[in-house]
C-alpha cells in the first residue's frame, strides 16, 4: 500500500470518529473540500461506501465500521510510538486524551492537572465527559476513567480516588409535598431525575442497602439528564429526589437548600479507577500523567 493510500485512510478514520467533515478538517488542519474528496477516493478505491451523509451528520457504514474496527487500534499504536520519540527531547510533551465522567473531572483530574501542566508545559490533557463504557483502543483514548468495577478485565486499572460517598437529596420545597422516605421501599411513592447512561441506553439505578445487602433500584421520575450538573439544578428546583456524590451537594445540605434522606441505607461507591491497554511504547508524558493521579491513601 502507498503512502498516500496510508494517509486518506487516517483521514478517513478521523471523519468517522467526529462524525462530521466540519470537525474533522479543523482537526486536520486541512480544507474541508479536500477531505471530502479523499474520502470519496478511497471509497472509489476500494468499491465500497464507508460514509453514509446527510445534510446534518456523518456516520460510518457497516464496512466502515469493519475497518475503523482494524485501523483505530492499529492507528493508536502508530500515535503511541511516536509519542514515546518525545523522551528523546528534553521535556516531556504530547496530548493526551482521556474519556472521564465529569465528576472524577471536578474532584480529581483537573486538580491533578494543575502540579503536572504546571511543571510540564509541553504537555497537553483533552478530557471528554462521557458516562458511557468507552471502548478507549477503539475511540482512540489514552485512558479512561470510571468507578471500580466498571473497568473492563482486559485493561490495566490504577485507582486514582477514595470511595465515593453519595446521597439520596430532595430541596424542602419538595418534601412539603412529598413525605420524607424512611426506607428504600417507600421510593415507589417518589419522583426522581435520573441519568441516562449512554453505553447501555439504560437509567442509572441507584446503589442502596437493603437488608445488609446492596441492590440497585430504579426510581421513576419526570426528569433525565446526561450530566448530574442538570441533576443537582433539578433537585434544587424541588422537582424530585436526586442520587448524586456527598461532595456535590454537601455545600446545598448546609445552607438548606436540599435535605438528605435514606443515609443508613446509602453505601459508598468504589473509588474511581484509570484504565489503559498494555502499550509497549508509553510516552513519558503519559507515564507521568499515570503517576500524577495514583492514589497514595
Amino acid at each position: 500500500m502507498r503512502r498516500d493510500e496510508i494517509a486518506d485512510l487516517a483521514a478517513f478514520v478521523v471523519v468517522a470518529e467526529e462524525r462530521s467533515f466540519t470537525r474533522a478538517a479543523i482537526r486536520l488542519g486541512m480544507a474541508q473540500s479536500a477531505l471530502s474528496q479523499i474520502v470519496r477516493r478511497t471509497e472509489e478505491r476500494l468499491g465500497l461506501r464507508l460514509l453514509s451523509r446527510t445534510t446534518r451528520s456523518v456516520a460510518p457504514t457497516d464496512a466502515g465500521e469493519r475497518l475503523i474496527a482494524t485501523l483505530g487500534p492499529m492507528l493508536h499504536d502508530l500515535d503511541a510510538a511516536i509519542a514515546s520519540l518525545g523522551e528523546l527531547r528534553d521535556r516531556p510533551s504530547g496530548t493526551i486524551r482521556l474519556t472521564t465522567v465529569e465528576h472524577a473531572a471536578k474532584t480529581i483530574i483537573v486538580p491533578a492537572m494543575k502540579r503536572l501542566l504546571a511543571d510540564n508545559p509541553d504537555i497537553r490533557v483533552e478530557m471528554t465527559i462521557d458516562y458511557g463504557l468507552a471502548d478507549v483502543v477503539a475511540d482512540r483514548f489514552d485512558a479512561g476513567v470510571r468507578l471500580g468495577g466498571e473497568v473492563a478485565k482486559n485493561m490495566i486499572a490504577m485507582r486514582i480516588g477514595p470511595d465515593t460517598p453519595m446521597a439520596v437529596v430532595g430541596s424542602p420545597d419538595y418534601f412539603r409535598r412529598h413525605a420524607v422516605p424512611n426506607s428504600p421501599a417507600q421510593l415507589i411513592d417518589h419522583r426522581a431525575i435520573n441519568l441516562r447512561l449512554p453505553t447501555s441506553g439504560t437509567l442509572n439505578k441507584w446503589r442502596l442497602a437493603r437488608g445488609g445487602r446492596e441492590t440497585r433500584v430504579r426510581v421513576d421520575g419526570p426528569l433525565v439528564f446526561n450530566t448530574i450538573d442538570l441533576i443537582l439544578d433539578a433537585a434544587l428546583d424541588g422537582h424530585g429526589l436526586a442520587y448524586l456524590p456527598l461532595d456535590q451537594v454537601r455545600h446545598h445540605l448546609d445552607g438548606g437548600r436540599l435535605m438528605r434522606v435514606l443515609g443508613k441505607f446509602t453505601p459508598d461507591l468504589p473509588g474511581y479507577h484509570l484504565y489503559y491497554p498494555h502499550r509497549q511504547h508509553a510516552s513519558s508524558a503519559f507515564t507521568l500523567f499515570v503517576e500524577t493521579l495514583r492514589f497514595r491513601a
